[in-house]
């Protein structure tokens, strides 16, 4: 049950989390386990809402400010490292989405998009999740525990939960569009798609975790692993979705970094570990999340946001 604080605290926020968009006039694209997507012919916008996944299943509680951390964030990384790997990216500035709106609806209120929309380029996506691994956690440590080895790569023994790698590692995984992704091997993951553009993808998502990760260390934060969507615009492999959000990619604390177990953490691991202390098989209905978990999540991605940005969230 919620404290009487916990709710004063989750009143204070200031916000009540949203949870789907309804752009009248605007044609839907896709809704995602977390964005509303909106086809505006050449270009689509993209709307983060406040929904949270965990184990492939969205829950019922949303967590308030999330969406704006996902899409301001990935505008900041989007353009911090546009001389490393081209992107859709075009705007976040709500003057600029709210003009484009106004050629195909006169009804959209700007509160469905403000801070939380991103206007970009229409790619073809790549049927891959290109996950670049730099420390040791999640799947891959309960893979490695199992086979010492992650998708095929055989990593030294004696290694402990936390541990960094010797070198970073790249894991592709399948992209369902329900269920779970799945692990592939470099080899099976080349039978997907035209294999000049998987590897180039490939390269790309190396060198973004390279500069991404030192980056972040500069700022006091591990990047231990990522994520990353490619797809194809104009004949050439860019990037597409999110970049570098709590979303996406698990950010630990350098100073208190500690292998052997689990690390203190700004992403929504912190969610993940909360469902299964309350013994969720990660099968749907997924549990509502108490006002308590709701705040302490929506504290670590506005925290994770200050600490990579050097700014506070708007």
């Amino acid at each position: 049950m919620a404290t009487d604080e916990s709710m004063l605290q989750l009143a204070a926020l200031g916000r009540e989390a949203l949870m789907e968009t309804d752009l009248p006039g605007v044609p839907i694209f896709r809704r995602g386990k977390v964005r509303d997507v909106y086809d505006l012919e050449t270009h689509l916008l993209i709307v983060a809402t406040d929904r949270i996944s965990a184990f492939d299943v969205v829950l019922p509680t949303g967590i308030p400010d999330k969406g704006r951390v996902l899409n301001l964030l990935s505008a900041f990384w989007f353009d911090l490292l546009n001389n490393v790997c081209p992107s859709h990216f075009i705007t976040v500035d709500n003057d600029q989405i709210a003009a484009r709106l106004a050629l195909v609806s006169s009804a959209v209120e700007e509160s469905q998009f403000a801070d939380r929309s991103m206007l970009v380029n229409k790619a073809r996506p790549l049927p891959v999740e290109f996950v670049v691994r730099g420390y040791l956690d999640g799947s891959a440590w309960r893979d490695y525990q199992r086979q010492g080895a992650v998708c095929g790569i055989t990593l030294p023994s004696g290694l402990r939960q936390g541990d960094r790698l010797p070198e970073p590692i790249f894991t592709p995984t399948t992209k369902a569009h329900s269920g779970h992704d799945q692990p592939i091997t470099e080899a099976e993951m080349l039978r997907l798609a035209e294999p000049g553009h998987l590897m180039r993808a490939k390269q790309y998502a190396m060198e973004l975790y390279a500069a991404g990760a030192a980056y972040a260390l500069e700022r006091g934060i591990i990047l231990a692993d990522t994520k990353f969507e490619f797809g194809v615009f104009q004949g050439e492999v860019i990037l597409i979705d999110e970049l570098f959000t709590p979303d996406s990619s698990r950010f630990w604390d350098a100073e208190k970094w500690e292998p052997g177990g689990p690390q203190a953490s700004f992403d929504k691991q912190y969610v993940r570990d909360y469902l299964d202390s309350v013994g969720w098989n990660h099968e749907p209905p997924a549990p509502a999340l108490p006002p308590e978990v709701v705040i302490a999540t929506t504290q670590r991605y506005r925290e994770i946001y200050r600490r990579l940005t050097g700014e506070e969230l708007p």
